[in-house]
């Protein structure tokens, strides 16, 4: 019997360009993907500097956003995720956020 074998290959992004509606990543291999910046509510609601307060983690596997406490990985861009945080947890944010600005 043959099993099939797949390689897998590790996408990693080296830069994040971020607009009022959109954020593009940039990968090392020369690809971009563009996504809603609406998939995401918590950069949704950040400022410009927050939004561009940005790095990378995981050897360019992910992105960290402290100002606004964001993870992404490049993994769930690739599959087209759009957050999973639930709107109680993401209400709670908003409310702590209003709290400190």
């Amino acid at each position: 019997m043959n099993t099939l074998q797949t390689e897998r290959i590790v996408a990693k992004a080296e830069n994040i360009t971020v607009t009022d509606d959109t954020l593009t990543f940039d990968f090392v291999d020369g690809r971009s993907i563009s996504v809603p910046l609406a998939w995401y509510p918590r950069l949704l609601h950040g400022s410009p500097r927050e939004r561009n307060n940005w790095r990378t983690i995981g050897n360019g596997e992910g992105f960290h956003w402290p100002d606004l406490d964001e993870d992404l990985s490049v993994e769930g861009l690739l599959l087209g995720r759009p957050s999973g945080e639930s709107q109680r947890s993401f209400q709670r944010w908003l409310d702590e956020r209003g709290k400190r600005l």
